[in-house]
Parts: structure tokens; C-alpha cells; sequence
């Protein structure tokens, strides 16, 4: 029966050292997206100029939409 515990406490030692990995190796892969997106925008800008100003009108037109329908939080006394 203690061999049963000595295995699951060391199940659970794996599990925690994985876990640690696994945030490790997705705060690595946030950081290099990070790091990408405005590169490839760059990129993209540069060789398509039409298509990036598109983009960005369109994303422009959502914010300026978003700003004018969203209702504001207005505390009452």
C-alpha cells in the first residue's frame, strides 16, 4: 500500500513539473507571436500597400463605430 502513495505522489510531482513547462513554453510562444505580428505587418505593408490600407481603414471604421454604440458606465449618486 505505501508503494501506491510513493506512485501517486510522484504522478504528482510529474504533473507539477510539466505544468511548469507547459506555462514556460507558452510564455515563450506568446512572446515570439508578439515579437512576429509587427514584423509581418512590416512585411505585408511593404509589399502590398493597397491591402495593408484596407486593413486599417477597416479596423479605423470598427473603432469609430465601437466608440459611438457602446453605452458608457455613468455612476449614479
Amino acid at each position: 500500500m505505501q508503494w501506491l502513495d510513493e506512485l501517486d505522489d510522484l504522478l504528482a510531482a510529474v504533473r507539477l513539473v510539466s505544468e511548469r513547462i507547459r506555462s514556460f513554453l507558452l510564455g515563450l510562444s506568446l512572446l515570439v507571436f508578439s515579437a512576429l505580428a509587427p514584423i509581418a505587418g512590416v512585411l505585408l505593408a511593404l509589399r502590398h500597400p493597397p491591402l495593408v490600407m484596407a486593413t486599417a481603414m477597416l479596423l479605423f471604421v470598427t473603432l469609430l463605430y465601437r466608440s459611438v454604440t457602446v453605452t458608457r458606465f455613468t455612476p449614479t449618486t
